[in-house]
């Protein structure tokens, strides 16, 4: 079972996320992202190679797909919060996109 990040954790791990375009989703304890790409192959590219992430983490992300955008929320559901493993998901979407 993951841990929910302590404050120290959220400064070290979530902060450089925040900082790179991901918000805090009100009302829960957890992140939100919104992916725009020049079309839909692009968008689905994507998702599929975070899919790949996410399984090998086994920590599967909130998201959905309209033509070329992916909304991605993250949280970890056992702990009912953020976890480490938000942290790494997020940061891999993230350099995924950059390429």
């Amino acid at each position: 079972m993951s841990e929910k990040l302590t404050v120290t954790e959220r400064d070290t791990l979530i902060a450089p996320l925040l900082a790179s375009g991901w918000t805090m989703v009100d009302g829960r304890d957890a992140i939100l992202k919104t992916y725009v790409f020049a079309n839909f192959v692009e968008a689905f590219g994507f998702m599929t190679k975070a899919a790949l992430w996410a399984e090998k983490l086994n920590h599967h992300p909130e998201w959905s797909n309209v033509y070329k955008t992916v909304e991605v929320t993250l949280t970890t559901h056992d702990c009912d919060g953020l976890s480490a493993l938000d942290a790494k998901l997020g940061a891999k979407m993230d350099r995924l996109v950059e390429g």
